[in-house]
């Protein structure tokens, strides 16, 4: 009886682990950018008992019997698919029209001084500085990269913003100049090995030399011929590719699951109980 309460509890806390990611897309599922992240389970080592040696019966089922020790979480997968587009009429809000590609955000990292990092939510705003300019960041307040990988900063009586090819965000001044920024996009070659920092932003592992790759292999910078390949528009953002019904479905599956597994701890302790009152 105690090997079953084990397999369950084993079990039960892994569907937790789901349960916090289903949560965890339904709480997001307005986020402009966010993309769904699905939980997939293997099962646990199993133990083989060969108790049915001597029995001359033919069997089609394997020889034996085996006992599992329950389900682990298997990986946390990103879903890139892209979201449907929102027209909001707003200059700075910055939509990507083609999947993996993503902008870079120059995230504040400790002592470390700043890290990048890639979200396709594109609400970007301007933040004064104490110079008479102004730094494009994002929703938190965190610096957008240029393609050099440096803050965005431009004079603060701009008048307004237009994207142009190759991901190019053109600023218009009341005198009739334009500045021309050419803003950072990374395109993932192999998004499942990136790993998901917060909200929507994904980076890099840490570890992803040990795991047998390079850089360059995971990500590239599109930079100059390569920028023609860049499909953005302002005006519009992306929203979340959240699948509502699918999360709700996979929420009242993963509920059931659970409480399986809270009953049978329930069965098994009664019946522990009932050992104890014949002894």
């Amino acid at each position: 009886m105690l090997r079953t309460m084990i397999t369950a509890t084993n079990t039960m806390g892994q569907l937790q682990n789901k349960l916090d990611t289903i949560s965890n897309n339904i709480a997001n599922s307005g986020t402009h950018g966010y993309k769904a992240q699905q939980a997939t389970f293997n099962e646990l080592m199993y133990q083989q008992f060969n108790n049915d040696t001597k029995d001359p019966t033919a069997r089609q089922s394997p020889v034996g019997i085996r006992y599992g020790s329950g389900a682990m979480l298997g990986q946390i997968q990103t879903n890139h698919k892209q979201g449907s587009l929102q027209t909001t009429d707003r200059d700075l809000d910055l939509a990507f029209t083609k999947p993996k590609q993503y902008f870079n955000i120059l995230m504040p990292d400790g002592e470390n001084g700043t890290k990048t990092v890639y979200t396709r939510q594109g609400d970007f705003y301007l933040s004064p500085l104490n110079n008479g300019t102004v730094m494009l960041v994002n929703t938190d307040g965190y610096p957008v990269a240029d393609a050099n990988g440096q803050p965005i900063t431009l004079p603060d009586n701009v008048k307004g913003f237009a994207v142009r090819d190759g991901g190019s965000l053109e600023a218009t001044y009341p005198n009739g100049d334009i500045i021309r920024t050419d803003l950072a996009v990374t395109e993932f070659q192999k998004p499942q090995l990136m790993e998901h920092v917060s909200g929507t932003y994904l980076g890099l592992p840490n570890n992803l030399a040990e795991l047998g790759f390079a850089q360059a292999e995971v990500v590239t910078d599109l930079q100059g011929a390569n920028r023609q390949q860049i499909g953005m528009q302002n005006g519009t953002l992306e929203l979340s590719n959240v699948n509502l019904s699918k999360e709700m479905t996979d929420l009242i599956e993963t509920q059931r699951a659970y409480q399986f597994n809270a009953r049978a701890v329930t069965l098994a302790d009664q019946m522990l109980g009932l050992i104890n009152g014949i002894r």
